[in-house]
């Protein structure tokens, strides 16, 4: 989350700056024993480190003795008091909701103070939780000292100026929030420039300024600029920023769409080696980068916090037979992701769509962790959907059975007959998956009788890399040999298969 001292002379400016995910400002993570892996510190582990290196900053208060300049305040430090609103579900799912946006809370560096839940048919219109709520938000702030309130919810432009305009603080919604993570964690250029662009089409509808900042920017010759043409209302600031903004837009929009395209030429190597892709996708914290290290020796980042992971991470591995595959590390999913991440990062969930098959990891030791495999499958069919592309085979893997109620994983083997369960954090069940990976991970052999110049040397260590040799022998004009190789190898052979 964001917060600032002083109302800045132009919005847009400040606008910019602060939404191109600045990773500069203390925060405090929770703590976390990493696994034990061998040789020098990876660079995970010196990220980790330069994470948990940030300390908060306290005695920052934000107080408003005027809510129309909370959108030109960056906030360094919150303490936060949470309100949800219950519409359906059960209780237990309700109470889980919240217990996550606390979580989400504590990894953008804030301190949780209290919490409050409703049971309403629908949000009110006007202040979310209607008026006699929203007083009671007052009091306990007042009470606590709490300078954020932060809703579990998407609220409207107008939800979000009736409710600050009660509590006297600032007031931030959920996707506000998974912005405020996502700018934080972004490492990559591509990934800083998709939380930017996100950022932007949030906070467009929401720009707001009451006063001078609405004023009108002098036109004619009370501008010193006078002439023919120059005359006029001129343009209202709001009206600037918000310019400003949808122009910074267009810019990242060109920079996003060159680097998908660098993207894809990389994707496309990979598919066209003849070697099996599988994509990691996964609820947020599910512990997906365990499982990458754990599979594949790798120092990739590993925290105990929510949305670690924004840059995908392709790695090699080898399974026990000798066969390689490249594994994908892909951002985590969320309830009720923002739409503007899914846009913004839709190149980056890209890489699901040209998996040979994708493993779904689920936290065993969540309450409710049917919720989240619904969530993931939301996203993933929302995607492929997108792309016209086919749903790629899926591999349910339940990690973290070490932290796992023994009755929740019962009724899971009932629910998932075709599941791995596993714990990244201590091994067990690690080489049951590389076994079962062995299995499904089988691409459909040709079987090929060619005669290979010798000057193809190439496609020699082609057919015993990737494939297996029957028989062979050395001839006048080139290397007889008739083996089962994949079938991308196999039209790379035709010309040399002999004529009849």
């Amino acid at each position: 989350m964001t917060k600032s001292h002083d109302s800045q002379e132009s919005a847009a400016d400040e606008s910019a700056e602060s939404f191109a995910a600045d990773e500069s400002t203390g925060h405090e993570q929770p703590e976390y024993t990493a696994p034990a892996s061998s040789g020098d510190p990876s660079v995970g582990e010196m990220q980790l480190e330069a994470r948990d290196a940030r300390r908060r900053v306290s005695g920052l208060s934000t107080e408003l003795d005027d809510v129309t300049e909370v959108e030109y305040r960056q906030l360094r430090l919150e303490r936060v008091v949470l309100v949800g609103v219950w519409t359906q579900g059960t209780a237990e799912q309700a109470e889980n909701s919240m217990t996550e946006l606390a979580a989400l809370a504590d990894t953008a560096g804030s301190e949780v103070l209290d919490s409050l839940v409703q049971r309403r048919d629908k949000p009110d219109t006007a202040t979310y939780i209607g008026s006699g709520k929203a007083q009671e938000v007052r009091e306990i702030v007042l009470a606590t000292g709490a300078d954020t309130v932060v809703c579990d919810g998407e609220l409207t432009p107008a939800q979000l100026t009736a409710l600050e305009k009660v509590v006297k603080v600032k007031v931030i919604d959920r996707t506000a929030l998974i912005l405020d993570i996502f700018a934080q964690h972004a490492t990559s250029r591509e990934g800083k420039a998709q939380v930017a662009y996100a950022q932007m089409e949030y906070m467009i509808p929401r720009l707001r300024g009451w006063g001078e900042s609405m004023s009108r920017q002098a036109g004619g010759r009370a501008g010193s600029n006078g002439g023919v043409g120059l005359r006029g209302p001129g343009e209202t600031k709001i009206e600037t920023d918000r310019r400003r903004i949808r122009e910074r837009m267009a810019k990242l929009r060109r920079e996003i769409k060159a680097m998908k395209a660098a993207r894809d030429t990389k994707r496309t190597r990979r598919l066209q080696s003849d070697i099996p892709s599988v994509a990691i996708v996964g609820y947020t914290n599910a512990g997906k980068s365990s499982l990458l290290n754990a599979l594949t020796g790798s120092g990739v980042l590993v925290e105990n916090a929510l949305f670690a992971t924004l840059d995908p991470t392709t790695r090699r591995a080898s399974l026990d037979d000798g066969r390689e595959y490249v594994l994908t590390d892909t951002v985590g999913f969320v309830r009720h992701l923002p739409t503007q991440l899914i846009e913004a990062f839709r190149s980056t969930l890209e890489e699901v769509t040209d998996a040979d098959l994708l493993m779904h990891v689920v936290d065993g030791s969540d309450p409710l962790p049917t919720d989240q495999i619904n969530a993931v499958r939301g996203v993933i069919t929302d995607v492929l959907r997108e792309t016209n592309s086919p749903a790629p085979p899926e591999l349910i893997v339940v990690n973290k059975i070490d932290a796992a109620d023994p009755v929740t994983l019962t009724q899971l083997r009932a629910l998932l007959p075709g599941a791995v369960f596993i714990s990244a954090q201590t091994g067990e069940g690690v080489a049951e998956l590389r076994a079962h990976l062995a299995e499904v991970l089988v691409r459909p052999d040709v079987e090929v009788d060619v005669l290979v110049p010798y000057h193809r040397g190439d496609l020699m260590a082609r057919i015993h890399s990737d494939g297996t040799i029957l028989e062979s022998a050395h001839e006048e004009s080139g290397t007889r040999v008739h083996a089962r190789v994949p079938q991308m190898l196999a039209s790379a052979l035709v010309e040399y298969a002999p004529s009849a």
